[in-house]
Protein backbone atom coordinates (compact mmCIF):
# COMPACT_ATOMS: atom_id res chain seq x y z
CA UNK A 1 0.00 0.00 0.00
CA UNK A 2 1.12 3.52 -0.77
CA UNK A 3 -0.73 6.45 0.75
CA UNK A 4 -0.05 9.44 -1.46
CA UNK A 5 0.31 12.86 0.17
CA UNK A 6 -2.89 14.11 -1.47
CA UNK A 7 -4.78 11.09 -0.07
CA UNK A 8 -3.74 11.71 3.54
CA UNK A 9 -6.52 12.97 5.78
CA UNK A 10 -5.84 16.17 7.72
CA UNK A 11 -7.58 17.52 10.79
CA UNK A 12 -7.10 20.50 13.11
CA UNK A 13 -8.21 20.11 16.71
CA UNK A 14 -7.52 21.08 20.29
CA UNK A 15 -5.91 18.09 22.00
CA UNK A 16 -6.40 17.34 25.69
CA UNK A 17 -7.26 20.93 26.61
CA UNK A 18 -4.08 22.38 25.13
CA UNK A 19 -3.76 25.92 23.82
CA UNK A 20 -4.80 26.41 20.19
CA UNK A 21 -5.10 23.78 17.50
CA UNK A 22 -2.85 20.91 16.50
CA UNK A 23 -2.68 20.17 12.77
CA UNK A 24 -2.68 16.41 12.14
CA UNK A 25 -1.83 14.65 8.87
CA UNK A 26 -2.81 11.00 9.16
CA UNK A 27 -0.25 8.69 7.59
CA UNK A 28 -2.38 5.66 8.47
CA UNK A 29 -6.07 5.71 9.32
CA UNK A 30 -6.51 3.99 12.67
CA UNK A 31 -6.31 0.48 14.08
CA UNK A 32 -7.50 -1.30 10.93
CA UNK A 33 -4.55 -0.02 8.90
CA UNK A 34 -2.18 -0.65 11.82
CA UNK A 35 -3.10 -4.35 12.07
CA UNK A 36 -4.77 -3.67 15.47
CA UNK A 37 -1.30 -2.93 16.95
CA UNK A 38 -1.94 0.79 17.41
CA UNK A 39 -4.32 3.63 16.75
CA UNK A 40 -2.35 6.59 15.42
CA UNK A 41 0.55 7.31 13.06
CA UNK A 42 0.49 11.04 12.22
CA UNK A 43 2.62 14.01 11.30
CA UNK A 44 1.64 16.70 13.81
CA UNK A 45 2.25 20.44 13.72
CA UNK A 46 1.94 22.94 16.57
CA UNK A 47 2.12 26.65 15.73
CA UNK A 48 4.17 28.88 18.06
CA UNK A 49 2.51 29.08 21.49
CA UNK A 50 0.17 26.14 20.85
CA UNK A 51 0.22 23.04 23.02
CA UNK A 52 -1.11 19.57 23.71
CA UNK A 53 -2.48 19.38 27.25
CA UNK A 54 -1.07 17.03 29.85
CA UNK A 55 -2.67 13.60 29.85
CA UNK A 56 -1.98 10.03 30.97
CA UNK A 57 -1.78 7.03 28.66
CA UNK A 58 -3.49 3.83 29.77
CA UNK A 59 -3.13 0.66 27.70
CA UNK A 60 -1.01 2.29 25.02
CA UNK A 61 2.32 4.05 24.48
CA UNK A 62 3.00 7.21 22.48
CA UNK A 63 6.24 8.08 20.73
CA UNK A 64 7.08 11.57 19.41
CA UNK A 65 9.91 12.07 16.92
CA UNK A 66 10.71 15.76 16.40
CA UNK A 67 11.40 16.93 12.85
CA UNK A 68 11.67 20.73 13.16
CA UNK A 69 11.11 23.54 15.62
CA UNK A 70 11.61 23.58 19.37
CA UNK A 71 9.43 22.99 22.36
CA UNK A 72 8.97 21.90 25.93
CA UNK A 73 7.98 18.29 26.53
CA UNK A 74 6.51 17.48 29.94
CA UNK A 75 7.53 13.97 30.99
CA UNK A 76 5.64 12.92 34.15
CA UNK A 77 5.76 16.51 35.41
CA UNK A 78 9.39 17.19 34.41
CA UNK A 79 9.81 19.80 31.66
CA UNK A 80 12.47 19.05 29.03
CA UNK A 81 13.56 21.02 25.96
CA UNK A 82 13.11 19.15 22.66
CA UNK A 83 14.16 19.81 19.07
CA UNK A 84 14.96 18.17 15.72
CA UNK A 85 16.18 14.58 16.01
CA UNK A 86 14.91 14.10 19.57
CA UNK A 87 12.48 11.31 20.45
CA UNK A 88 10.18 11.09 23.48
CA UNK A 89 8.31 8.04 24.76
CA UNK A 90 5.26 8.06 27.03
CA UNK A 91 4.60 4.55 28.33
CA UNK A 92 1.28 3.24 29.61
CA UNK A 93 0.62 4.76 33.04
CA UNK A 94 2.83 7.79 32.34
CA UNK A 95 1.75 11.34 31.51
CA UNK A 96 3.03 13.89 29.04
CA UNK A 97 2.33 17.25 27.40
CA UNK A 98 3.96 19.35 24.69
CA UNK A 99 4.24 23.09 24.01
CA UNK A 100 5.77 24.93 21.06
CA UNK A 101 8.11 27.48 22.66
CA UNK A 102 9.83 28.48 19.43
CA UNK A 103 9.17 31.02 16.70
CA UNK A 104 8.44 28.48 13.96
CA UNK A 105 6.11 25.50 13.70
CA UNK A 106 6.98 22.47 15.84
CA UNK A 107 6.60 19.42 13.59
CA UNK A 108 6.81 15.85 14.82
CA UNK A 109 5.68 12.31 14.11
CA UNK A 110 3.33 10.77 16.67
CA UNK A 111 2.85 7.02 16.92
CA UNK A 112 0.49 5.34 19.40
CA UNK A 113 0.89 1.58 19.88
CA UNK A 114 -1.19 -0.68 22.12
CA UNK A 115 0.45 -2.54 25.04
Amino acid sequence: MIRRFKEQITEDKCIRGGNGLTHMRKLLNGADEMYAKGRMFNVMTLAPGNSIGEHTHEGDNEIFYFIRGEGEYTDNGKICKVGPGDAAVCNSGDSHALKNTGTEDLEFIALILYD
